[in-house]
């Protein structure tokens, strides 16, 4: 496990409400649930009680997790680098050799949305543009083969 969580600053936020949520809302809830039940007598067949703590168990995992991954959080605001290479944070527009254009925007792996394309920097399209300019070529490895792009544009804009 990497030791840095690199985090755009909406990410960052994200991870923060969901585990405000799970604290402060949904264990609560389920505490009182697996209380209720608790109350209702016999817990070897009760499905609430069962559920309840089942639910439970699953809502400290998510919340140790998230903890975990903001520790090591590293919160880097794409708006505030210059660079003319591609780092975390750079949306990218590259041309495969058919001259289709697509656009990647580097994120970290508690933000990927392929729906957005928003790609990890550990991924191996993300990993292969980390590092390059305008003009660059790069080879990334496909279970097919092969794909050649060339990085045509690349910009730092706010990841929302």
């Amino acid at each position: 496990m990497e030791k840095n969580n690199y985090i755009s600053p909406m990410g960052h936020q994200k991870l923060i409400q969901e585990l405000e949520d799970l604290v402060k809302n949904e264990r609560p809830e389920v505490t009182r649930l697996v209380q209720w039940a608790a109350s209702n007598g016999d817990r070897s067949e009760n499905a609430d009680y069962l559920y309840g703590k089942k639910r439970l168990r699953e809502i400290d995992r998510r919340i140790r997790f998230l903890s975990q991954r903001l520790d090591n959080a590293v919160v880097v605001d794409p708006t505030k680098i210059t660079s003319e290479k591609i780092q975390f944070g750079a949306t990218v527009e590259v041309a495969d050799e058919e001259g289709n254009l697509k656009k990647f925007t580097i994120v970290g792996v508690d933000e990927v949305d392929t729906a957005k394309n928003r790609i990890s920097w550990q991924s191996p399209i993300g990993r292969s543009l980390i590092g390059k300019a305008e003009g660059d070529e790069v080879i990334i490895k496909i279970p097919a083969g092969e794909v050649i792009y060339e990085v045509q544009r690349i910009t730092y804009q706010l990841i929302e």
